[in-house]
């Protein structure tokens, strides 16, 4: 059985923490697309008395009509088809559903529409900074330029549709040229951020053989600059299926030999060039953490991406182009490749390259204030860091600009809704989001329209059809179950790299249920229409035959100002015990007496269960963490269970690997 954790609130009694108002609610561009669907695809008209039914009825019509439903997004936003589509979805079969066969179209030509705009040509498409905090700005003409330039110089190196384009490349604007460039040619980009190590960059680029790389010479981290030259030696040396190394000297550095430099490639004037590919045709290649072996190499389409993101930031996010969009990322996450997609909807988008907490934890406010962000995107984690530092951003900067906040990457406690709305500002929209690498986009999240409740997401998405199964495929409200998403979405994978039969695609999401989406989150879809996300499902606790996810651990334990962070694993034991250790990384100055252990039992056992206190509390000098910054789970559970170390973690997937070895030696010792 499954159960929601006791410290859910109950849905008929809590008030919301925000909700936006009536001029707010009629002005949303997903109310101005439900009145537009309504007169001219039958979808139904918007509830302005009553939005949160007006948005449930949008929501429930576009999973009933897919096909009307992406056919409307498609004309509201004025996609551009070359070659017209013979039918929105010819096969809607998972995993194989073939969207729009017959039309071609070009991502690239969506992305830059702006820059055809006399009015816009010379407004900002790009702001861009580093921990030098010295705003840049790149327009819309200029991005143009560059775009058109670098797509002409990568044709003349012999780059054609399907050739894979890779960049090494931090959080800057040439990274942003070579993606628009590469797409531009009908090629396929595929990026990592410098802070990956050669060993990480190889398990991903080697798998998909670029011909071109675009790569820096360095970047700056807290403070510091990091070379980088000796790694871009050895990736040179390990892809022979290179034609050409493009070096951008963010250091300043020069040009190692046989390498292009990037002022020459984008220093023409030639006219845009678009090639036209199917709606299908790769755009690029993302990755899985790779903890257990090596990163799955996610492809996803030109025409998908297309509209998931047309989707996303136009009708989900709110963004126009008045819109000033910052997602604290790298390159590496694919909330880089999102944030790009906020071109789509004509805005500005906010590059910031450097460290999240520097020079002081409240560093990405600043970010929001130098460069007047509407709409700012964080982790959950940073906000968490902000509240335990006491950072004040509503007392310390000017944040009038910012509408919404939006967070990701973990489930974002209900502690954290509440120090956004006491210490950023009240009336401010906080846009909780869920999805995936494997979609780069959201399951469920931010609706503008809608009311947000402490702890949860405020809906489902438009078009996905969202739902929390039991282990039996019996759907389940207000109460805890598997993420399953029931019709295919036009982002989802077109396959994977090097998997011919599509057998890793298929045992990777629909093995547990056949022809369903399963996404190994825990999700408890309540009764007035919200999201709240528990966690991995495949690193399931299972006590006494109740499942749980570890993240309502993380938000009772973390809120203590002793710990720092924590880590919670299940382990089925070979005499079919269950041992639930719980690892605490303590704060400076901290420590984990027989005070602070009853402490943390008794903070577990009132706030969430008492079959959540775990069996021991372990201090550990830290949690190891994948490349894009998420607790790993899975592998130190093998690792307990005593697995060897080069069978159950990729290395070059974690962060600290040396941090690995505390549980490996843990379990040699308990063994």
């Amino acid at each position: 059985m499954s159960t929601t954790p006791e410290s859910t609130a109950d849905p008929a009694t809590e008030r919301p923490l925000w909700q936006p108002g009536p001029d707010r609610v009629s002005g949303a561009q997903v109310t101005r697309f439900q009145a537009w669907a309504a007169g001219h695809h039958g979808a139904p008209a918007p509830d302005t008395a009553d939005p949160v039914a007006g948005y449930q009825a949008l929501h429930a019509w576009s999973v009933r009509e897919p096909e009307t439903f992406w056919r409307s997004v498609v004309e509201w936003f004025d996609v551009r088809f070359s070659t017209p589509y013979e039918t929105v979805l010819a096969d809607a079969s998972m995993p194989g559903a073939k969207w729009f066969p017959g039309a071609t179209l070009n991502y690239a030509e969506h992305a830059l529409r702006p820059a055809g705009d006399v009015a816009r040509a010379d407004e900002p498409a790009l702001l861009h900074l580093d921990e030098r905090h010295e705003i840049g700005a790149t327009s819309w003409a200029g991005l143009r330029r560059q775009v058109a330039s670098l797509a002409h110089e990568l044709r003349a190196l012999g780059v054609r549709p399907g050739d894979r384009v890779s960049g090494y490349l931090p959080n800057v604007p040439q990274a942003v040229v070579a993606l628009l460039a590469t797409a531009a040619v009908g090629g396929v980009w595929t990026s990592c951020a410098p802070d990956f190590g050669s060993r990480s960059v190889l398990d991903r680029f080697q798998q998909v053989e670029p011909v071109v790389l675009f790569t820096v010479d360095g970047y700056r981290y807290d403070g510091k600059e990091h070379d980088r030259t000796g790694v871009v030696a050895e990736l040179r040396a390990e892809l022979p299926s290179l034609r050409a190394v493009v070096h951008i000297p963010l250091l300043g550095t020069p040009a190692p030999e046989g390498a292009l430099e990037w002022e020459s490639l984008v220093s023409g004037d030639p006219e845009p060039v678009y090639e036209q590919v199917p709606f299908d045709h790769p755009l690029w290649v993302l990755y899985s953490s790779g903890t257990t072996g090596l990163p799955k190499a996610i492809v996803q389409s030109q025409g998908g991406i297309l509209l998931e993101h047309l989707k996303q930031t136009g009708l989900h996010l709110d963004l126009g182009p008045r819109d000033r969009f910052f997602w604290y990322t790298s390159t590496g996450w694919m909330m880089w490749n999102f944030l790009v997609g906020g071109l789509l909807a004509g805005s500005t988008i906010v590059l910031y390259d450097g460290s999240p907490g520097f020079p002081d934890t409240g560093a990405q406010w600043g970010v929001a204030e130098r460069t007047g962000t509407t709409v700012f995107g964080t982790s959950a984690a940073y906000v968490i860091a902000c509240r335990k530092a006491g950072v004040r951003p509503g007392r310390d900067h000017d944040l009038s600009a910012v509408t919404c906040v939006a967070t990701t990457g973990s489930p974002l406690p209900p502690d954290g809704f509440r120090w956004i709305h006491d210490e950023v500002k009240e009336d401010l929209w906080i846009a909780s989001v869920s999805g995936g690498t494997d979609v780069c986009s959201c399951f469920a999240g931010g609706v503008p329209t809608l009311p947000v409740y402490i702890g949860e997401l405020q809906a489902p998405c438009l078009g996905t059809d969202l739902q929390a199964w039991d282990p039996y495929g019996k759907p389940v409200t207000d109460e805890v179950g598997e993420l399953v998403v029931t019709n295919p979405m036009p982002s989802m994978p077109v396959h994977f790299w090097n998997d011919p039969d599509g057998s890793r695609y298929h045992d990777s999401y629909f093995e547990m249920f056949p022809g369903v989406w399963r996404h190994g989150d825990w999700i408890t879809l309540t009764s007035r229409g919200t999201v709240v996300i528990h966690g991995r499902s495949d690193s399931t606790l299972n006590r006494q035959g109740v499942r749980m996810g570890s993240a309502d651990i993380y938000e009772a334990v973390e809120r203590l100002p002793e710990i720092r962070e924590s880590l919670v694993i299940g382990v089925e034991e070979p005499d079919g015990g269950y041992w639930m250790p719980l690892f605490v990384q303590l704060a400076e100055g901290a420590v984990l007496d027989d005070a602070l252990r009853d402490k943390v039992r008794r903070t577990i056992r009132e706030q969430l269960s008492p079959r959540h206190v775990p069996d021991e509390i372990i201090p550990v000098p830290g949690i190891p963490h994948t490349l894009t910054g998420k607790r790993i789970e899975v592998p130190v559970k093998k690792l307990l269970q005593g697995t060897p170390m080069d069978r159950a973690v990729n290395p070059g997937s974690v962060d600290n690997v040396e941090l690995l070895r505390f549980y490996e030696e843990l379990a040699r010792t308990r063994g």
